[in-house]
């Protein structure tokens, strides 16, 4: 460690920047400054082993990088739950700092960047089945399911330190009806979701939350913009840890959008919540981010003033697009490496580990070895 103090923390970084991921998190406790550089997302772009995109057709799970130009790189499936059958994924969630992957039985847990996942399987069946997404508070982590039973309406909310399962029966505060399962996002130990109240009205799409101590879903704040046709694109992301984006492409005119929030998200007001234009492409031959099969929504991340997005054509074939200065700059098809119809989300690097459910965690180890 005193060598290492003679080092300019330039060429630390550099070094650190090449060490495998799972080091990484041994090294937190070297210091307080490298254990504030694993936090930094500026850190975690630039690492050497980083990607954006995580793309699932029915037997295989891609990474892909886009720096320096577009890279696509096959996942391993070695942990636990990823291999089980059956192996096909119905929906990836993008939590920010974990993906919550949808099987036709039971959900996974999955730190991609680590390789750490774990199996969990829902406590009941229930006619539909949706895992929005993972929260933390106080370092507790809790995961939140949507489902049907008997045309009720339930929330089930997974403790992972209690390896509890708490249900209730949903309760909306106004009329509202859920858009789209890919818009839940999950920011400072709340689940947000685009609703609208009135479909035909594209100035009737909001913000809503979900309130873990009311148990009660409601209005948190409007949206700059909303759908005008069903195959319109409207994705609510998270932007720079603390701010909300929002991608909308029209599908008439192709034009393109990217709408941030002025300040950050404080979850307990949307009162004060104001939008502003952060980046427009307008340009003539803009790809459609929606195609018209299966109405299936982008992923998309924003760097600077460069937008990157993970979109499927009519043909099922999977693009990475980027577009910067009201052009766009590249387009790559994933079609000689990827199958058609693939799943795909965002997922920024972290150092995050996936939570051990007591109980569950080995539960995951057996039907990993004797399930595969």
């Amino acid at each position: 460690m005193a060598h290492l103090k003679n080092l300019p923390w330039e060429l630390i970084e550099e070094i650190l920047s090449r060490v495998p991921p799972k080091a990484l998190v041994r090294f937190r406790a070297v210091s307080k400054q490298w254990n504030a550089l694993f936090e930094d997302k500026r850190f975690m772009n630039n690492h050497k082993k980083t990607f954006r995109f995580i793309i699932a057709t029915k037997r295989k799970i891609y990474s892909v990088s886009i720096d320096p130009v577009v890279v696509v790189r096959e996942l391993p499936l070695g942990t636990p739950g990823l291999r089980s059958y059956p192996l096909k994924f119905q929906s990836f969630v993008d939590c920010n700092d974990l993906l919550l992957c949808r099987k036709e039985r039971g959900v996974v847990v999955w730190n991609p960047w680590l390789g750490q996942s774990i199996w969990i399987q829902p406590r009941v069946i229930d006619s539909l089945m949706v895992f929005n997404g993972i929260v933390c508070n106080n370092k507790k982590y809790k995961m939140v399911v949507f489902s049907y039973r008997d045309t009720n309406e339930i929330w089930t909310t997974y403790d992972f330190s209690l390896d509890k399962w708490v249900e209730y029966k949903s309760r909306i505060s106004s009329s509202v009806n859920l858009v789209s399962v890919e818009t839940a996002v999950s920011l400072n130990g709340t689940l947000y979701w685009v609703y609208f109240s009135n479909k035909t009205d594209p100035l009737g799409y909001h913000i809503s939350k979900f309130d873990f101590s009311r148990k009660i879903m409601y209005y948190f704040c409007n949206l700059p913009c909303g759908r005008n046709h069903d195959a319109d694109a409207l994705v609510l992301r998270v932007f720079r840890g603390d701010w909300f984006s929002l991608l909308k492409q029209c599908i008439v005119t192709k034009k393109i959008d990217i709408w941030v929030t002025k300040d950050k998200i404080n979850s307990e007001d949307g009162s004060n919540v104001g939008w502003m234009n952060y980046m427009s492409f307008s340009s003539p031959k803009l790809p459609d981010l929606v195609e018209t099969v299966r109405f299936s929504q982008p992923s998309y991340f924003i760097e600077g003033k460069r937008l990157a997005v993970c979109s499927c054509d009519n043909n099922g074939q999977a693009w990475i697009y980027l577009l910067e200065d009201d052009k766009l700059i590249s387009k790559t098809c994933l079609d000689d490496v990827v199958s058609r119809w693939p799943l795909h989300c965002t997922f920024v690097p972290s150092l995050v580990q996936v939570p051990a459910a007591r109980g569950r965690l080995s539960l995951s180890l057996f039907f990993w070895k004797y399930c595969t």
